[in-house]
């Protein structure tokens, strides 16, 4: 038989015989928490190695050459596996190694309680450390593929108990009787031949079932069925009495008292207590009930009291500063619902199905705020990144970075979710299948989502638009703040922030002013008429020599016209394109020009002109005589013509 190496970081719960307790132990139990963290600690520590005890055998359960012969295989070969090879070995291995347990564990129980001694002598740990590692052995002969993962350790050494418990209470076992080789053989399971499929327990429904598939195909394990049904038949049996000469109910002993196997000292506090603490009530006694009580309770008021301390605190106005505020509440999840599952099952020593709805519960929380802690230590990762990247983190690499990382840590929080979803149970076939149906019912339900991150990559792929940049879409305009999976954050002009999905906004004219790289330069003077046309031509030909000589003008585009007489100036046009970096360096570029401009125009002789008219002032001299006498011939005659 073999004792691994991951036993030594195992821990397992214990329980007691039906005790009764006396009135003092309900007022101690707001003490009982703390006292359980502190004084439990030490039963955690285990030595690296272990020497093999001399047990006694089990009355009649085995005979005494084979038992020796056991023992001698475990000395020469501690790492072996018990031998599950056929009905009669996995059996006899069974009742070995619980044999072997029996004995260290009511020496070490005897001697600790002897002592008076508040914490284990060295030699106590090591056979403590054989004990869990012969329970781990033991039950190796199960099959507990339907116990979830995150459970499987505890409830097998309750079920390994409980079946002991079965066998010293039913009529003893013949093993000649039983088919196969006995233990200690290992013969391969090739090299026998008749040995059935399963075989079934004299007297019971436990049955041990030859494995099919699997790393154990070919072994004989007592079949997932028989063991969902050990508790059951133990609690039919429990009532009735031992048949072999343990002197107690170890199962009872291991759910009703608190630690690791053996029951702290602060126990004591308990048994002095009133007797109803020890009644039972779905295989917890009344203390153990209380106290679990008492822990949520206390979870709950420190829950309120950080989410409150949380909301009055100051959020930092720095991104990085805030996620690594944001990574300490995942932290402190899997620290809480870890610390909680340690003190229900090595202290409080909480079983049965209230341990199992525990051990999933926090496995979830755990593997849930796990998920969200790598989502968030990706985050941090993206702000130290995009930090380091100069100018580019405000344009469309650093938003293109932010949508990938996004994308990218939610795939990653979703592979650690779905490991998680494995630890309680789901397997990880249907997870992915799951997965993938759910991911197409979603696709289908988020159509316009997906539409938009469509849109969105679009937006990056033709480089459309950059955060920072200063665009107009249709009737809208303003800068750019974020390109974000879904949507697209513009910064009006106004101050507004105006959310447009990514879809809609690259169906629309999109006008880049940003990215421009000439600015177009346009100005219309108009001079005063008393401008003589010699000033003009000075004034032409000045403008035409500035603009050529500046050196933000491209030469070849520039031009100064005389363009028109309006009605109250001489207006001429100067027109050039600028090379400028941004629309804010050509406007300093444009004021600049435009003051050199004007004082070209005075300093030739002319003024800008503003509005104005002239009035002429003059006597009205009438019509001519003669012309007036053939105006009234001529409506004579039209007036006989017409009678």
């Amino acid at each position: 038989m073999r004792i691994r190496d991951d036993w030594r970081g195992f821990s397992f719960n214990q329980g007691h015989v039906n005790k009764r307790l006396s009135a003092t132990g309900a007022t101690l139990l707001c003490c009982l928490v703390l006292a359980l963290t502190v004084l439990g600690l030490q039963q955690r520590s285990y030595a690296q190695d272990a020497a093999l005890p001399q047990a006694e055998e089990g009355p009649g359960a085995l005979d005494p050459d084979r038992v020796s012969r056991a023992r001698a295989y475990l000395r020469d070969n501690p790492i072996s596996p018990p031998d599950t090879t056929s009905p009669r070995a996995t059996l006899e291995s069974f009742v070995f190694v619980m044999n072997e347990v029996n004995a260290l564990w009511l020496a070490v129980r005897q001697s600790y309680d002897d002592s008076n001694r508040l914490f284990l002598t060295p030699e106590e740990r090591e056979k403590l450390f054989l004990v869990r590692a012969l329970l781990e052995k033991a039950a190796q002969t199960f099959d507990l593929s339907d116990i979830p993962v995150t459970s499987r350790e505890n409830a097998s050494i309750e079920i390994a108990l409980q079946l002991q418990e079965i066998l010293d209470r039913i009529p003893p076992l013949v093993f000649s009787d039983i088919p196969g080789a006995s233990a200690g053989g290992f013969h391969h399971t090739g090299s026998e031949t008749g040995l059935p499929g399963h075989w079934t327990i004299p007297g019971t429904s436990i049955r041990i079932l030859r494995q099919e598939t699997g790393e154990t195909r070919g072994h004989y394990l007592f079949s997932k069925d028989s063991v969902a049904r050990i508790p059951d038949d133990y609690a039919v049996v429990r009532v009735l009495p031992l048949r072999a000469d343990r002197g107690e109910d170890l199962f009872e002993y291991y759910i009703y008292t608190p630690g690791n196997l053996i029951a702290p000292l602060w126990y004591d506090v308990i048994e002095a207590g009133p007797s109803w603490l020890h009644y039972h009530l779905s295989d917890q006694a009344y203390w153990q009930w209380l106290a679990l009580l008492l822990l949520l309770t206390c979870y709950i008021l420190v829950l309120g009291a950080y989410v409150r301390w949380r909301r009055w605190r100051a959020v930092s106005v720095n991104e990085g500063k805030r996620i690594v505020q944001a990574l300490l509440n995942p932290v402190l999840v899997i620290l809480a619902a870890n610390l909680f599952r340690y003190l229900c099952e090595d202290q409080i020593n909480i079983t049965g199905t209230a341990l199992l709805i525990i051990g999933t519960t926090t496995t979830a929380i755990v593997w849930s705020a796990t998920a969200w802690l790598v989502y968030q230590i990706l985050q941090l990762l993206y702000v130290w990144f995009a930090s380091t990247t100069g100018p580019a983190r405000q344009g469309l690499d650093a938003s293109l970075l932010r949508t990938g990382f996004r994308v990218f840590s939610l795939a990653i929080a979703l592979i650690v979710l779905g490991y998680g979803a494995t630890r309680i149970g789901i397997p990880i076939y249907g997870v992915i299948a799951g997965l993938g149906v759910g991911g197409l019912a979603i696709a289908l339900a988020a159509q316009p989502t997906i539409e938009n991150l469509i849109g969105g990559i679009i937006l990056y792929a033709d480089r459309m638009v950059r955060v920072g940049e200063f665009c107009q879409f249709d009737d809208l305009a303003g800068t750019v703040e974020s390109i974000g999976i879904r949507s697209t954050r513009i910064r009006a002009l106004d101050r507004t922030l105006i959310t447009v999905a990514n879809a809609d906004l690259a169906k629309r004219k999109i006008i880049n002013y940003s990215q421009r790289d000439q600015f177009h330069f346009r100005h219309r003077f108009g001079l005063r008429y008393e401008t003589g046309a010699s000033e003009l031509k000075n004034i032409l030909a000045a403008l035409r020599a500035y603009l050529e000589d500046h050196e933000k003008v491209l030469a070849e585009t520039s031009r100064v016209r005389l363009i028109s007489y309006a009605d109250y100036a001489v207006t001429l046009e100067a027109y050039a394109y600028v090379l400028a970096s941004s629309n804010a360096d050509f406007l300093g570029i444009q004021e600049e020009m435009l003051f050199d401009m004007r004082a070209i125009i005075e300093a030739n002789g002319s003024e800008f002109a503003f509005p104005s008219s002239t009035v002429y002032l003059a006597r009205d001299k009438g019509l001519a005589a003669e012309n007036a006498r053939d105006g009234e011939a001529n409506s004579e005659e039209e007036g006989t013509q017409a009678a």
